[in-house]
């Protein structure tokens, strides 16, 4: 089965995606698990790698997006703060944007791709 063509949000800081699909994603499941390797797991990926996407992020925005607890009998952890939901909010509106705003134009490439479903 093919996929549907779809555009993809990212923001760049310099060189770097201070934000995109797969770190949106991630706040997302940090905020359901409360732990980024629990986070990282649930998306296919490495605490590493989780790790250092949410490093980029922090130090992206003026304030941490990620906020790690420290351990004790139960462990650490990790929660999105109040300005990561909002930075993630902002976010996904913009992503909704961006998707209406190009769904004619959108439409029209998918019926040039390979194996994409016609929207």
């Amino acid at each position: 089965m093919s996929k549907p063509a779809k555009p993809r949000l990212r923001i760049l800081l310099g060189a770097e995606i201070a934000l995109g699909p797969g770190k949106a994603d991630l706040l997302e499941a940090i905020a359901r698990s409360g732990s980024i390797s629990a986070a990282g797991r649930e998306l296919g990926m490495s605490y590493r790698r989780a790790w250092n996407l949410v490093e980029v992020m922090n130090r992206s925005f003026r304030s941490p997006l990620v906020e790690t607890l420290t351990g004790g009998a139960g462990g650490g952890g990790a929660r999105v703060t109040e300005f990561g939901v909002d930075v993630l909010a902002r976010y996904r509106a913009m992503e909704t944007k961006a998707a209406m705003a190009v769904a004619a134009e959108m439409k029209a490439l998918a019926r040039l791709m390979v194996g994409a479903n016609e929207a």
